[in-house]
């Protein structure tokens, strides 16, 4: 599935365009919006964006679990060329070793990111602080030309601004239009 982004004015507008996209065939599920204003999305019964696509506690987990990976290698192999005990360790406490470092990186850096906007957002991130709504549409291939069409014939004030082909990718960059 691909991401389009489409920059809206104003929460009137954003409400038609999700309107106009359920009843050309896209799934409510597929259509999230990111807004400062989100009293204004749930009393229009918008969908808002969730915390995959607003936090960066992915990202930035999976950077601290490669970080304590790395951490956990050095040791293992700090503790086998030593060799600080008088008998060979077992598997189980190089295995140890290698997946408690591992794991508080993980956790460690998902909590950095949850405190850190999704890096996906940042280009926009001053248009939404302006009041604008941020529209994310998930599509197929095929859905693709029917959207972008209905979106140019019915809602020109509406930008597209970006593609994300790969948006489950936490380090692919958005294509900026």
């Amino acid at each position: 599935m691909k991401c389009f982004y489409y920059l809206s004015p104003t929460l009137a507008e954003t409400s038609k365009i999700s309107d106009d996209l359920r009843a050309s065939g896209v799934n409510d599920w597929f259509i999230h919006i990111v807004s400062k204003n989100e009293a204004g999305l749930q009393r229009q019964r918008l969908r808002s964006s969730n915390y995959l696509e607003t936090l960066d506690f992915v990202r930035e987990g999976m950077i601290g679990g490669c970080i304590g990976l790395v951490a956990g290698l050095i040791f293992c192999a700090a503790v086998m060329y030593m060799q600080p005990f008088e008998a060979a360790l077992p598997w189980v406490a190089y295995a140890a070793a290698l997946i408690v470092p591992t794991g508080f990186g993980a956790w460690l850096g998902g909590l950095v990111g949850l405190s850190n906007e999704n890096k996906k957002l940042q280009p926009f991130h001053s248009a939404i602080e302006d009041g604008q709504y941020l529209i994310l549409i998930y599509a197929s291939n095929k859905e693709e030309a029917k959207i972008h069409a209905m979106m140019e014939r019915l809602h020109p004030e509406a930008k597209l601004v970006g593609l994300d082909p790969h948006f489950y990718n936490p380090f692919a960059e958005p294509q900026l239009v």
